[in-house]
């Protein structure tokens, strides 16, 4: 059974890439309307894809940031982030300072629960 997707998309140049990145799966098949999908992918589901820097609040995520807050996501620890980025574990602590800082929060449980509820982090 196919996955059927709705594009909930504006951005006509934005449509076009998602949908031929799809149209390249057969397991998909793009649909005409929202009520005959499985799954729909609207504007805030790009933009919070996106592979560059993530804006909030004023501030921005960068990629190795959102990167670091993923893996956290995940339960790792520092020394666990550090091995699997390739980078020493001080660099992860600068990493997740800067990630609370720009979140406002004092935590990785914070961070993490605030990214989900943003759409950073993945469920």
């Amino acid at each position: 059974m196919k996955l059927r997707v709705y594009l909930d998309l504006s951005n006509a140049v934005t449509r076009r890439r998602v949908a031929a990145l799809l149209r390249a799966d057969g397991e998909v098949a793009l649909v005409g309307t929202a009520d005959h999908a499985d799954l729909v992918v609207s504007e805030r589901v790009v933009a919070t894809a996106a592979p560059g820097a993530v804006a909030l609040a004023g501030a921005a995520l960068t990629a190795r940031e959102l990167e670091v807050l993923r893996l956290v996501a995940r339960g790792l620890s520092n020394k666990e982030i550090a091995a699997d980025l390739r980078i020493t574990t001080h660099t992860v602590k600068y990493h997740l300072a800067a990630v609370l800082e720009k979140l406002g929060v004092r935590s990785r449980t914070e961070a993490v629960s605030l990214g989900v509820r943003k759409g950073l982090v993945p469920l």
